[in-house]
């Protein structure tokens, strides 16, 4: 099974996305299953993880409905307010009687407090996210946040943690430093998986290749392992810096010379496993 494990829609006209704004050109517009279908079939995707755009209940519900229509919609990562445990628990007894329900986000990196995931409040939030069985997407943008994911793995050890964007290296720099330092740390809890998503946007824009990945993935892979590590494409937002096919080609070029079963992993084993599809 190939799965794509980090790609989104929006509707401008349904749902509030206060972040996307016009100046972020090619992504302000309308995304849809019937958009991505033709380009994960060229690539061979099987399944595909279906992930929130915003903190509202109002994004999830449209995931929600756009994955019963879709049968390649394999896992929704949707919201529910971490900070108000009441409204919490409602909502995760509704969502999770849905079959593709099985995680969510919180756009902790749109925070203004970059320690927002830490709080107690959010702590206990995150225990509930496990009592129900369900993971949590951390985009855990460095400097900011990947330093918090040991926290959150030491208080939460029955909680799937999944970084996403490798919380985006600082690719177009050609360093590593303290983002390789914090990666590793994560990566020693068992329950900590990343996604090799949205690199691209990580690096140069106008002049990236597999070169410039290739480093950070490996990096990740030897102290994740295959079995912990997904590729995601990040599409709509990987078009900021290309489209869809490089996105794959070039990650697939950046892993080549693995061993079959590692491949398999990153490309689709990992997420299968991690989102239970």
């Amino acid at each position: 099974m190939k799965v794509d494990a980090h790609q989104h829609f929006w509707s401008l006209n349904k749902v509030d996305y206060p972040w996307l704004i016009p100046d972020y050109g090619p992504i302000y517009a309308n995304f849809y299953p019937r958009d991505l279908e033709p380009m994960i079939k060229a690539a061979g995707i099987d399944k595909t993880v279906l992930v929130q755009s915003e903190n509202s209940f109002e994004d999830t519900a449209s995931m929600l409905t756009q994955a019963e229509d879709f049968d390649w919609i394999g896992a929704v990562v949707g919201w529910v307010p971490l900070l108000d445990h009441a409204a919490e628990q409602h909502a995760l007894d509704r969502y999770c009687k849905h079959p593709k329900f099985k995680g969510i986000r919180h756009l902790i990196h749109e925070e203004k407090d970059p320690d927002w995931v830490i709080q107690p409040q959010a702590i206990e939030g995150l225990k509930i996210l496990a009592s129900y069985g369900m993971s949590f997407d951390v985009v855990a943008v460095f400097p900011n946040h990947l330093k918090h994911v040991p926290t959150l793995a030491e208080k939460i050890p029955n909680l799937t943690l999944i970084i996403d964007h490798l919380a985006k290296p600082p690719i177009k720099d050609k360093v590593m430093g303290e983002w390789a330092d914090q990666l590793a740390a994560a990566a020693k809890y068992p329950n900590v998986y990343a996604k090799l998503s949205g690199l691209n946007t990580a690096a140069d824009w106008n002049n990236w290749t597999a070169a410039d990945l290739k480093p950070y993935i490996d990096f990740a892979a030897e102290h994740f392992g295959a079995e912990r590590l997904m590729f995601g494409s990040d599409w709509p937002v990987a078009t900021l810096a290309d489209n869809y096919a490089r996105v794959w080609e070039e990650t697939n070029k950046a892993i080549a010379g693995r061993s079959e079963a590692e491949i398999d992993a990153i490309l689709g084993g990992a997420a299968a496993r991690a989102y239970r599809i």
